[in-house]
């Protein structure tokens, strides 16, 4: 599975006011990153990793309003901000967690990943999934089966979310397969002499259906992967060569000080602030 990768948000260029009494939320933390990672995601399941996992779950439904939309603002990027959002799912991931971790205090980035990547986990899984239902839809026109018919009609009931699923999920093994099938079989009136020949091509199906699944599901697992790993690589580049933090402290001289740091007092104050990414680097692994 994903393994877990603490890194931290490049360009940040003000240290947040932390207090460490509390504990991180991450409900709160959840609640945040779900605002702009989890769009629509009642109706749609693979939502997390389409906008926050991997390009190859495919790209969500456009015009679709923020989770948040009618809710409270509280502990969620507001619609606003969401306009500026990248659309590419690892950058989103990363913005995402930089405003989480500004609006939520007291929370990390390895906080964002042990509360959040199993979420993404699941949304991929989720996005593995996928059945064309048309098929299922045609219905006998006339009191004579056939064997397209008496297909299509078992095939309805034996797909329902309450039997093996559209995608077969529910039965991944032969004796689930043949119990709701016996039930399905059982209620389609004069198919007998089909039942044979139906029931080999839904077996069928079926076998096909869960091992494109699995074999989609590693596929997004492991892009999601390598797309973590580029990113800690990144980062790990940029401690070495202390990129952010010299650029931090040349802001905060520019931004936050009378002399442009001329004084050494300036100096120690834009190093002070800008600390935190040497201290962020050594959590980098």
């Amino acid at each position: 599975m994903i393994k877990k990768f603490a890194f931290f948000i490049a360009g940040l260029l003000a240290l947040p006011s932390i207090t460490w009494a509390a504990p991180c939320s991450r409900i709160n933390l959840t609640k945040c990153l779900d605002s702009a990672c989890a769009i629509n995601l009642s109706s749609n399941p693979a939502a997390r990793c389409q906008y926050c996992g991997t390009p190859d779950a495919g790209t969500p439904a456009s015009g679709l309003k923020s989770i948040s939309a009618g809710a409270s603002s509280k502990n969620t990027i507001s619609a606003k901000e969401l306009k500026s959002a990248p659309n590419d799912p690892g950058e989103r991931y990363v913005w995402a967690t930089k405003k989480c971790l500004d609006i939520v205090q007291n929370c990390t980035a390895e906080d964002v990943s042990d509360a959040y990547d199993p979420l993404i986990e699941k949304s991929c899984t989720a996005a593995g999934i996928s059945s064309d239902m048309a098929r299922l839809a045609k219905k006998a026109t006339t009191n004579k089966k056939t064997a397209a018919t008496c297909g299509d009609e078992i095939s309805v009931c034996l797909t329902a979310d309450t039997r093996c699923k559209a995608n077969y999920s529910a039965c991944p093994d032969d004796e689930t397969f043949n119990k709701f099938f016996a039930t399905c079989s059982s209620q389609a009136t004069g198919c007998t002499n089909f039942i044979a020949t139906v029931r080999d091509e839904l077996n069928q199906t079926r076998k096909s259906a869960v091992s494109a699944t699995s074999q989609n599901i590693e596929k997004i697992v492991a892009a999601h992967q390598a797309a973590r790993k580029n990113q800690i690589s990144t980062i790990q580049n940029n401690c070495k060569s202390n990129t952010n933090f010299n650029d931090c402290v040349k802001t905060v001289c520019k931004n936050n000080t009378n002399n442009n740091c001329a004084t050494s007092q300036e100096k120690t104050i834009a190093n002070s602030l800008c600390e935190f990414h040497k201290t962020a680097c050594t959590k980098v692994k």
